[in-house]
């Protein structure tokens, strides 16, 4: 049987890929959709538009009225440092694949700001984490099919690791787990900074 966490974790985003990862942590989220209009900074470098967007986001939550009593709100916000440019979702099949034909045999920084709010004390804290990741030089062929299915349209930039696209990515340098849309390392560290500890987010412990 679950067992209510002692400290709620909420989820500010929207994102499967970060709600699996915190379900296969142990964590069962209260997840409550944020809504930020992600068009509102502009001109920022990739890692701080990141932050700035997930710190939107958390603040964005925080005073919601179903909002667990004492919990812990978390904005995430990802998005690809390629060439200096911060590329998030593509959104059309053409944007997809113009970024990919420049991606392909090339590497760039999955760059995701994490905000934690706790709602108890009111207090924020917020860091980046950077993964570098590694593209295979793929065919035309190959960035024409993996366009069509979809999944590169509605993810930063325009790649995934764990599903469709993970044969497209030959290697990565740093967290895993950040790269797919949350950093659970920094996460932890964000939850102690606050005064918390990790295992009072648990709602179950993995039996494997």
């Amino acid at each position: 049987m679950t067992q209510p966490p002692a400290t709620p974790l909420v989820l500010a985003s929207q994102s499967p890929a970060r709600l699996q990862t915190l379900r296969n942590a142990g964590i069962e989220p209260v997840v409550i959709v944020s809504g930020v209009d992600e068009s509102v900074l502009h001109g920022m470098v990739p890692r701080e538009l990141a932050l700035g967007l997930a710190e939107l986001k958390a603040a964005a939550v925080a005073d919601r009225a179903d909002v667990p009593d004492g919990a812990l709100v978390l904005g995430c916000d990802s998005v690809l440092e390629f060439d200096g440019q911060a590329l998030g979702k593509p959104h059309t099949p053409e944007e997809a694949t113009r970024r990919w034909l420049e991606m392909r045999g090339r590497s760039g920084v999955l760059v995701t700001g994490h905000a934690m709010i706790d709602t108890g004390s009111g207090r924020l804290v917020s860091r980046v984490a950077g993964t570098t990741v590694h593209f295979a030089d793929v065919s035309e062929e190959e960035i024409e099919a993996y366009v069509a299915t979809g999944e590169p349209l509605q993810v930063a930039g325009a790649f995934t690791v764990d599903s469709l696209g993970g044969p497209f990515v030959t290697g990565i340098e740093g967290d895993f787990h950040n790269v797919v849309g949350v950093s659970l390392p920094l996460l932890r560290d964000l939850v102690i900074e606050l005064g918390h500890t990790w295992p009072s987010l648990w709602t179950r412990a993995s039996a494997r």
